[in-house]
């Protein structure tokens, strides 16, 4: 690995893809004219539409298209996980369309333990059946840690949402750097380190974790500064707390770095949560995208991981519980 300086100061490199996702099959705020096919989503995607009914609106066959009824969906019969050597958890954006009632019903019959990437008013929903929420929501991904403006509101929703999660026992809260915005990386780096100093502290009393994700800017979430797993690293040095870690997508971090089960086995002290999801697309963990997850969820269990795996991915067809059984089951080892 080159110093640490060079890799933070210069940009990622670009590789070339098999195939290029289009900036709009993950993360867009723009609402399509009605004539026009809608994009797929993704959790910020859907975070904007909150309040308003059109993440339910936009979700359909597919992950696009307007729903014109109620979505079927199969009931599991038996739980997909098995193998025992990992927990399971379910993010909740991409199953929108899917009842929360309904999706936390389905993932404890399918074995998870979660139901994540929640705020506190849905924590009660999930309990009911058994569940934790591994991993709680707190601020927006755009606006995040590394500028000091955005202070005030990050740090009052991290504490806000560290509170909550202590108060029902839950292990993490998430945390984003945001975008550049023409910021270098060290600065914004600092930065992030000088706003999670004031923090952690709480954290640390609490018993919760704080988790920076680190996210793809080739495609998902252009500008976004935390986008290499070196500079995440380098955050979690300086922050020197057991309860700041990296959330570590395996789907974003393929597209930007790869090497991903090296990069597990060398740093997993600094990974607190995982997240899944097929490359390209965001995806169906299957024959059609370019990660094996058994050997990746191997290489996991074979740190000692006891943290939970975060089903990220959208299902593209017309039954999401189906689908989600399915990679429950790839991930089962």
């Amino acid at each position: 690995m080159p110093p640490l300086g060079e890799v933070i100061a210069r940009p990622a490199v670009q590789f070339r893809l098999s195939r290029h996702l289009r900036p709009e099959e993950e993360d867009t705020m723009r609402i399509p004219p009605p004539s026009s096919q809608p994009p797929s989503l993704s959790r910020r995607s859907l975070l904007g539409y909150a309040g308003t009914g059109g993440a339910l609106a936009m979700l359909g066959r597919g992950g696009a298209g307007a729903a014109s009824g109620p979505q079927e969906h199969s009931e599991p019969k038996e739980p997909a996980v098995t193998g025992g050597r990992l927990r399971q958890s379910v993010c909740r954006w991409c199953y929108a369309k899917v009842p929360l009632d309904e999706l936390a019903a389905a993932a404890a019959r399918l074995g998870l333990v979660s139901v994540e990437l929640l705020d506190p008013k849905d924590f009660e929903t999930v309990t009911r059946h058994g569940l934790s929420c591994a991993m709680v929501n707190s601020h927006r991904i755009e606006r995040g840690l590394n500028d000091p403006a955005n202070w005030d509101e990050c740090l009052g929703k991290i504490r806000t949402a560290i509170e909550a999660a202590a108060a029902a026992g839950f292990p993490n809260v998430i945390t984003f750097s945001g975008n550049r915005n023409g910021m270098p990386d060290d600065v914004g780096l600092e930065h992030c380190a000088k706003a999670l100093r004031q923090v952690v502290g709480l954290a640390e009393q609490k018993g919760v974790t704080i988790c920076m994700e680190l996210l793809n800017s080739r495609h998902s979430h252009p500008d976004y500064m935390a986008d290499r797993t070196p500079w995440g690293l380098e955050l979690v040095s300086r922050v020197g707390s057991e309860r700041f870690k990296l959330l570590y997508d395996i789907f974003h971090m393929q597209i930007m770095e790869g090497d991903v089960i090296q990069t597990i086995r060398d740093h997993h002290d600094a990974i607190a949560h995982y997240h899944t999801a097929g490359v390209p697309g965001r995806h169906e963990l299957d024959e059609d995208q370019e990660l094996y997850y058994p050997a990746i969820m191997r290489a996991i269990a074979d740190t000692g991981y006891s943290g939970v795996i975060g089903q990220e991915f959208i299902p593209k067809g017309d039954d999401p519980i189906a689908a989600l059984a399915h990679g429950v089951a790839v991930c089962d080892v």
